[in-house]
Protein backbone atom coordinates (compact mmCIF):
# COMPACT_ATOMS: atom_id res chain seq x y z
CA UNK A 1 0.00 0.00 0.00
CA UNK A 2 1.55 3.27 -1.11
CA UNK A 3 -0.35 5.95 0.79
CA UNK A 4 -2.74 6.39 3.68
CA UNK A 5 -5.47 9.04 3.87
CA UNK A 6 -4.52 10.19 7.39
CA UNK A 7 -1.39 11.75 8.82
CA UNK A 8 0.26 11.84 12.21
CA UNK A 9 -1.55 14.33 14.45
CA UNK A 10 -4.93 14.08 12.68
CA UNK A 11 -8.07 13.53 14.75
CA UNK A 12 -9.91 10.45 13.54
CA UNK A 13 -13.00 8.45 14.48
CA UNK A 14 -13.15 4.66 14.35
CA UNK A 15 -16.02 3.59 12.08
CA UNK A 16 -15.94 -0.20 12.60
CA UNK A 17 -14.75 -2.82 15.03
CA UNK A 18 -14.82 -3.10 18.81
CA UNK A 19 -13.79 0.55 19.28
CA UNK A 20 -16.44 1.97 16.92
CA UNK A 21 -17.28 5.61 17.67
CA UNK A 22 -14.07 6.37 19.59
CA UNK A 23 -12.18 9.51 18.60
CA UNK A 24 -8.47 9.93 19.04
CA UNK A 25 -5.31 11.41 17.61
CA UNK A 26 -3.17 9.47 15.13
CA UNK A 27 0.11 8.65 16.89
CA UNK A 28 1.87 6.78 14.07
CA UNK A 29 1.20 5.80 10.45
CA UNK A 30 2.57 2.67 8.78
CA UNK A 31 2.08 3.28 5.02
CA UNK A 32 3.84 0.04 4.03
CA UNK A 33 1.15 -2.05 5.78
CA UNK A 34 -1.77 0.42 5.64
CA UNK A 35 -2.18 0.55 9.43
CA UNK A 36 -2.30 3.37 11.97
CA UNK A 37 -1.87 3.72 15.72
CA UNK A 38 -4.60 5.84 17.33
CA UNK A 39 -4.57 7.20 20.88
CA UNK A 40 -6.77 5.06 23.17
CA UNK A 41 -7.83 2.58 20.47
CA UNK A 42 -7.08 -1.17 20.18
CA UNK A 43 -5.43 -1.41 23.59
CA UNK A 44 -3.24 -4.50 23.99
CA UNK A 45 -1.44 -5.92 27.02
CA UNK A 46 2.30 -6.32 26.70
CA UNK A 47 4.16 -8.52 29.18
CA UNK A 48 7.55 -6.95 29.86
CA UNK A 49 10.59 -8.37 31.56
CA UNK A 50 12.38 -6.44 34.31
CA UNK A 51 15.32 -4.44 32.93
CA UNK A 52 16.92 -3.63 36.27
CA UNK A 53 16.09 -2.31 39.72
CA UNK A 54 14.63 0.93 38.35
CA UNK A 55 12.47 -0.76 35.73
CA UNK A 56 10.42 -3.62 37.16
CA UNK A 57 8.60 -5.91 34.79
CA UNK A 58 4.87 -6.31 34.57
CA UNK A 59 1.91 -6.01 32.27
CA UNK A 60 1.83 -2.76 30.31
CA UNK A 61 -1.20 -1.61 28.33
CA UNK A 62 -0.51 0.26 25.10
CA UNK A 63 -2.13 1.03 21.76
CA UNK A 64 -2.08 -1.54 19.00
CA UNK A 65 -2.55 -0.80 15.31
CA UNK A 66 -5.80 -0.69 13.35
CA UNK A 67 -6.31 -0.80 9.61
CA UNK A 68 -6.41 2.66 8.05
CA UNK A 69 -9.71 1.81 6.34
CA UNK A 70 -11.45 1.56 9.73
CA UNK A 71 -10.78 5.20 10.66
CA UNK A 72 -12.30 8.35 9.22
CA UNK A 73 -10.80 11.82 9.40
CA UNK A 74 -12.71 14.32 11.58
CA UNK A 75 -13.06 17.79 10.04
CA UNK A 76 -11.74 20.48 12.40
CA UNK A 77 -14.42 22.96 11.25
CA UNK A 78 -17.66 20.93 11.28
CA UNK A 79 -16.41 18.30 13.79
CA UNK A 80 -17.90 15.47 11.69
CA UNK A 81 -16.20 12.34 10.34
CA UNK A 82 -15.75 12.99 6.65
CA UNK A 83 -14.21 11.75 3.44
CA UNK A 84 -11.25 13.73 2.17
CA UNK A 85 -10.93 15.44 -1.19
CA UNK A 86 -7.93 17.24 -2.63
CA UNK A 87 -7.63 20.69 -4.16
CA UNK A 88 -4.84 23.08 -5.18
CA UNK A 89 -4.63 26.32 -3.18
CA UNK A 90 -1.76 28.79 -3.61
CA UNK A 91 0.17 26.25 -5.65
CA UNK A 92 -0.01 23.57 -2.94
CA UNK A 93 -2.13 20.45 -2.75
CA UNK A 94 -4.44 20.63 0.29
CA UNK A 95 -7.00 18.28 1.80
CA UNK A 96 -10.64 19.36 1.67
CA UNK A 97 -13.65 18.25 3.74
CA UNK A 98 -16.27 16.67 1.48
CA UNK A 99 -19.11 17.84 3.77
CA UNK A 100 -18.36 21.52 4.42
CA UNK A 101 -15.51 22.29 2.02
CA UNK A 102 -13.04 23.40 4.70
CA UNK A 103 -9.35 23.07 3.92
CA UNK A 104 -6.94 21.35 6.28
Amino acid sequence: MASVHVRKGDTVEVISGKDKGVRGEVRRVYPETGRVTVEGVAMVKRHTRAQGPNDPGGIVEREGTVDASTVMLVCPKCSEPTRVGHAVADGKKVRVCKKCGAQF
